[in-house]
């Protein structure tokens, strides 16, 4: 998936409005940091006077005025520890809250993007730019407006005193300040792609490592562990390229800087030298100069070296806008209604979908009504459109053209909410979610009681095998429900919607890839679900539908044939086929 790119500028910007709840604490930060500079500003000055008047007379170097001078660097050390202390602990904390504030938005709008995005983007990708990418943030929140306050007030203020000591030397100093300054722009640039790559490049091998990890068995069924370590190799092998590059970068950058810093001395020793020799410069001076003079290269120097950082940090920023620029495709409508009380007459009008991001059509002007409390069936070839045509109700895509009907209302007159909660779907494929039996049956209805979810299972005919497990309702069922058979995974999934009991029910395929007995439980169940609902079941064992009130065949070419079993058979046509041709395979 391609993604937008953003100067740096435009990424600040965005991210300012996040400093706004700690302003308070970010205030307070930068007037510690401002402390934290007056005992590098003031030393020299002290070290000045002292070395100055003992040129004059030595007389005049009083251990009252050692003393008095002592007492005030002591002072602004303590102070500077106080400071110090607030900056690594508070700042860092604020570092830390905002990182934590993005992280819960960047969540919440993964929440709101629909399946195309999910479907174009690995979670690995996902996963490093909600939680690894964001790690910099917090030292690029707190370090960032710190360092930059910090050298701008060494810069001024030491330009200031050393434009006073010996101005001609100041400026022939201060030339390298914008040569260097350019000279990292340009490789800062370079060092934020690869440092992009690099993100880029470490979300790519979390995603291997987890495809990997999660299809761990067909893996060792088919003895591919060689084939998986070398594709994994791959990927390592390239975020270790990208690294060398980055750390390439780096060193060019660490080396200009300590080409300026020589060139910036051997001034003072040539300039400075030759001034003393005029008498331009006091002894006194030069210490004082030579002094700040370190003080701003290390100024210079701890800025470019925050440059690293800076660039993480930045890229960092850039990788969650991205998420957080993602379209939001579904949407509540300004005008959208809530639900109340839907009876389940749904209506397709000339209704035509292609998938956003491929532009895959799939049908065209489809025409359908779906009476309330109806068992419809949908059955066709593969690549038909069965299941996106059940995947519109609940809008996890939206319509191309024409419009779905819900009781009358458009449903995107409805609030995703409402409509989403009246509609319970039942996969071939069971979610269920690292916790216990109790935790998945309950997520049907957040805040249900334990006799709620009881009782949801043992309508779903779940209840008797739940009981058999060693710590029953609070038996751990591993990631994805690794513990539990694919029967028991489809009741467990049939009793959440028991729970969540809404008015609607999509059933894609779900008893198709169960062995005979527990398809005969889970039919069961189904059926039990099914009434006084209306219900759309997609099935390919066409023997589970025969008692269906409609039966439509779907094609790419839209409906065409429609019909209860007996009418389908007797024109011997699509439905006739697949029929006969599924009992001929028994």
């Amino acid at each position: 998936m391609e993604y937008k790119e953003y100067s740096t500028r435009a990424l600040i910007r965005r991210f300012l409005p996040y400093f706004k709840p700690y302003r308070g604490t970010l205030c307070m930060d930068l007037c510690c940091a401002a402390l934290t500079t007056v005992c590098e500003i003031v030393l020299p000055l002290i070290i000045r006077q002292i070395t100055n008047t003992a040129l004059v007379d030595v007389a005049l170097l009083t251990t009252r005025m050692v003393l008095g001078l002592a007492l005030v660097y002591f002072g602004l050390r303590v102070l500077d520890a106080l400071a110090n202390f607030y900056m690594a602990d508070m700042g860092h904390v604020m570092g830390a809250r905002i990182e934590t504030d993005m992280r819960r938005d960047a969540y919440a709008h993964l929440q709101l993007l629909s399946n195309t995005y999910f479907n174009n983007t690995k979670v690995g990708q996902i996963m490093g730019r909600i939680t690894n990418d964001l790690f910099d943030v917090t030292e690029f929140a707190h370090h960032c407006p710190e360092e930059f306050f910090i050298a701008a007030i060494k810069i001024v203020i030491s330009f200031v005193i050393l434009a006073q000591i010996c101005l001609p030397l100041t400026l022939m100093i201060f030339v390298f300040v914008p040569l260097m300054t350019l000279v990292c722009h340009i490789i800062n640039k370079k060092v934020r792609r690869t440092f992009g790559a690099q993100r880029h490049q470490i979300g790519e091998l979390n995603a291997r490592i987890e495809d990997s990890l999660l299809g761990q068995k067909v893996v060792k069924a088919f003895t591919n562990e060689a084939l998986e370590s070398k594709k994994f190799e791959q990927g390592n092998q390239e975020f270790l390229r990208v690294k060398q590059h980055s750390y390439m970068l780096m060193g060019i950058f660490s080396t200009s800087t300590r080409v300026f810093d020589g060139l910036m001395y051997l001034t003072i020793i040539l300039g400075g030298g030759f001034f003393l020799m005029d008498g331009r410069i006091l002894p006194g001076d030069m210490v004082a100069y030579v002094m700040y003079v370190s003080t701003l290269i290390a100024t210079i120097r701890r800025i470019i070296e925050f440059a690293e950082q800076f660039q993480r940090g930045i890229t960092g920023i850039e990788r969650f806008m991205q998420i957080m620029d993602a379209d939001i495709e579904i949407f509540d409508e300004p005008d959208a209604q809530e639900l109340v009380k839907p009876k389940g007459e749904i209506v397709f009008r000339n209704v035509s979908f292609e998938y956003p991001d491929d532009h895959n059509k799939v049908f065209a002007n489809l025409n359908l009504e779906i009476h309330a409390g109806e068992k419809l069936a949908i059955v066709g070839p593969s690549g038909g459109g069965k299941t996106t045509l059940c995947n519109l109700i609940p809008r996890f895509y939206d319509v191309s053209c024409g419009e779905i009907t819900l009781d009358g209302k458009n449903i995107k007159k409805l609030t995703l909410r409402s409509l989403r909660q009246s509609i319970g779907v039942v996969q071939q494929e069971v979610y269920l979610f690292s916790g216990t039996v109790y935790d998945n049956i309950a997520y049907g209805k957040p805040g249900a009681s334990r006799e709620e979810v009881m009782e949801a299972a043992r309508r779903a005919g779940a209840d008797e095998f739940i009981r058999h497990l060693k710590d029953q309702y609070d038996t751990y069922v591993g990631e994805r429900g690794v513990k539990l058979s694919g029967g028991q995974k489809q009741r467990i999934s049939i009793a959440r919607v028991f729970l969540k009991n809404p008015p609607i029910l999509i059933l894609d395929e779900a008893t198709s890839a169960l062995d005979n007995e527990s398809e005969y439980a889970v039919a069961k169940s189904l059926n039990e679900l099914a009434k006084g609902r209306t219900t759309l079941t997609i099935a390919h064992r066409l023997s589970s539908i025969r008692n269906s009130d409609r039966i439509l065949v779907l094609t790419e070419e839209g409906i065409v044939e429609e019909g209860n079993h007996e009418k389908l058979m007797a024109l011997e046509g699509m439905y006739y086929h697949f029929y006969t041709m599924a009992n001929e395979m028994k």
